[in-house]
């Protein structure tokens, strides 16, 4: 079975000059290895549309906040309450899902800039401004079609319904004298509200954002939780099934994370003396996200593209903003997609796992991969040296590589001595394991999987005794492979890793 640092590979004249400029600007790396290739309902229901003219300039219909505001705050031009319209949207037949990533894309935008304007206290009235733009937008587009510029219109509907929600504000008792200290007069306010969602303005709210949703007191799987609901629009549902958890359990995640938000009082400021601090635990966040989508243990596919999707976008954020774009981040934004860029080689056309020796290069994306060896070189700048860069390096020696069988594995395995001299784990060793077996022969890398430092912490995947069964059958001990096969076919997590597993099996018993 294909195990988790394995990364992609291509080959290219363009590219290779590209690895070798990038390694000879990472002085550690180049030592180590000289001449080495390197939805409108409250519940966060999707809502996508059927029938709408100038669809196809879109990619997605997305989720909306989960709406905690009043019945006023709810109404729309028409008077009615979004859910009631929702309701006649959805018997309209509106229920044919566009491309995956506009609305959430445009979710993440609206929901920092509306931020902003309320305050992250009021966090769920931004998320139903947001909620209130997508509505009319479903409302509006299908019976007129699709703007010219999507974005645009829902910035300027959700910019004015912010305004409405603000002035009917200063008329309530309880609320006047916050807006009156916020924004004072109308001009100002007005003025505010412009300046709240000018582009650079929404950038540095979506980075303030991303932030603050990872603090080191929140467990990780809290913090993921935030980024999928705040930044990426995902529902409660969605989470739950993006990270194998009940939707109770999620609700509870969103709800002890915002109220997280609500007690800080403000989004994390980009000048705070702990901002590389948690740049850090944002993007080891990020990494854990892609490989949810990657290698997650989903009971039904494989591979969550979608996820992936979400953990290259917000990366790519981190990588556009000068705070941020760090060589750390350039170097994780590397690996991710050169990873990426394998997706489509990596499972049959029924959705089946491929052997990574029998993945048809062909396929591979080659605009991520362009693009993740772009983001190798720009991680070159300074003397940082991450993990992040080491995977990188690992994943551009594959992806540099003619063949399997011409893959650089001296390389690839020092690379991996680096790796878990700076990241010690079972999972490193692996696939240090594996690489070894590939250099020295299936019997040596099987002494290194049988003495793997930490090995019992793979006991509940099928990874360990996949690879086992792999080597065992390379050396030709077919019962020994069986017995391994059938350890991992009792732990693997979905059925696809379940129909891979059998179909290794009667290759055991020839």
């Amino acid at each position: 079975m294909e195990q988790q640092q394995n990364r992609p590979r291509a080959h290219s004249g363009g590219r290779a000059r590209a690895q070798a400029r990038a390694r000879q600007r990472h002085p550690d790396l180049r030592e180590r290895h000289r001449g080495e290739p390197t939805q409108c309902s409250r519940a966060h229901r999707r809502v996508p549309i059927r029938g709408v003219p100038g669809a196809a300039r879109l990619r997605s219909a997305a989720s909306a906040g989960r709406s905690t505001a009043t019945e006023a705050e709810l109404e729309g031009s028409g008077g009615a309450p979004l859910r009631e319209r929702a309701r006649h949207l959805r018997a309209a037949g509106l229920t044919v899902e566009l491309a995956d990533h506009f609305f959430r894309h445009e979710s993440g935008r609206l929901v920092a800039a509306l931020t902003r304007v309320f305050g992250v206290h009021q966090l769920a009235l931004a998320e139903d401004v947001a909620q209130h733009a997508f509505c009319r937008a479903l409302e509006v587009w299908r019976l007129r079609g699709v703007p010219e510029s999507p974005a645009a219109w829902l910035l300027t509907t959700a910019k004015n319904r912010a305004l409405d929600v603000l002035r009917r504000q200063r008329t309530e008792s309880g609320l006047a004298p916050e807006v009156a200290r916020r924004w004072g007069g109308e001009a100002e306010l007005t003025s505010a509200l412009e300046d709240a969602f000018m582009p650079g303005a929404i950038r540095d709210e979506q980075l303030r954002m991303m932030l603050s949703c990872c603090p080191p007191t929140l467990p990780t799987g809290v913090q993921l939780t935030l980024i999928l609901n705040v930044l990426c629009g995902f529902g409660a549902a969605e989470i739950a099934s993006a990270l194998l958890a009940s939707r109770a359990a999620i609700e509870k995640r969103i709800t002890r994370g915002k109220r997280a938000l609500a007690r800080r009082g403000e989004l994390f400021d980009l000048s705070d003396a702990d901002f590389e601090a948690r740049l850090g635990t944002v993007q080891r966040a990020l990494y854990l996200l892609f490989n949810e989508g990657y290698h997650g243990a989903s009971t039904t596919s494989a591979v969550r593209p979608e996820l992936c999707e979400e953990a290259i976008r917000l990366t790519a954020l981190l990588a556009e903003h000068p705070p941020s774009a760090s060589p750390t981040t350039h170097a994780l934004l590397a690996l991710m997609c050169l990873s990426a860029a394998r997706l489509p080689a990596r499972l049959t056309a029924g959705g089946g796992l491929l052997p990574w020796a029998e993945q048809d290069r062909s396929a591979w994306d080659q605009r991520l991969l362009a693009e993740g060896l772009r983001h190798f070189e720009l991680s070159a700048a300074g003397r940082e040296l991450s993990p992040f860069h080491v995977e990188a390096a690992i994943a551009v020696t594959h992806a540099s590589a003619p063949s399997h069988e011409l893959t650089d594995w001296s390389a690839i395995t020092a690379l991996y001595d680096r790796l878990l001299e700076l990241a010690p784990s079972p999972v490193i060793g692996l696939g240090r394991a594996m690489a070894v077996a590939e250099r020295d022969g299936p019997a040596r890398g099987l002494k290194e999987l049988l003495e793997l430092p930490g090995r019992e912490r793979l006991a509940a995947s099928p990874f360990h005794s996949a690879a086992l069964g792999e080597l065992e059958l390379r050396l030709g001990n077919e019962a020994a492979a069986g017995e391994h096969f059938r350890v991992a076919l009792s732990r693997a997590r979905s059925e696809v890793e379940r129909q891979y597993l059998r179909k290794r099996l009667p290759l055991a018993s020839h």
